[in-house]
């Protein structure tokens, strides 16, 4: 409790100063009437730039909107395939192939292998001693006192 009395009997001597000074200090006069305030002029202060910004962007939203042009799109002739008695044996064949899709190449199974059997580390470290520690530097640690 000596750090509360102590704060006790400092903020009682500050506070008795503050009080104090209060009373031997003169105050400044207050203005009493608005003739007093009148007297204080606010000059009007007129900041001048040199730098120029760059002019204001107008929008004009009395203008219709801009619609795009439609685009025709022309479509594709579809293929008709020639009757069956009319393509040569050589051409049918030429057809089949190039319908044919790659065939997709297989990945060989993989063997299965039996897992190594794993080995259990174990603490070759020696136990810890305990020995003398090199004294500290400076006031930290030096008990010369």
């Amino acid at each position: 409790m000596p750090v509360a009395r102590y704060f006790l009997f400092v903020g009682g001597v500050l506070l008795a100063l503050l009080f104090a000074l209060d009373l031997y200090v003169p105050r400044e006069p207050t203005p009493v009437s608005s003739v007093a305030a009148a007297a204080v002029q606010n000059p009007t202060l007129r900041i001048r730039s040199d730098h120029k910004w760059p002019e204001r962007v107008v929008y004009d939203t009395s203008l219709p909107t801009i619609v795009p042009p439609v685009v025709q799109t022309a479509e594709a002739a579809a293929v008709i395939p020639a009757p069956v008695s009319e393509i040569s044996a050589k051409a049918r064949a030429r057809e089949s192939f190039a319908q044919l899709s790659p065939p997709e190449p297989t990945k060989p199974e993989p063997q299965l292998q039996p897992k190594p059997k794993r080995k259990i580390a174990r603490n070759k470290t020696p136990p810890m001693r305990l020995v003398a520690q090199h004294p500290g530097f400076g006031f930290f640690g030096n008990n010369t006192w």
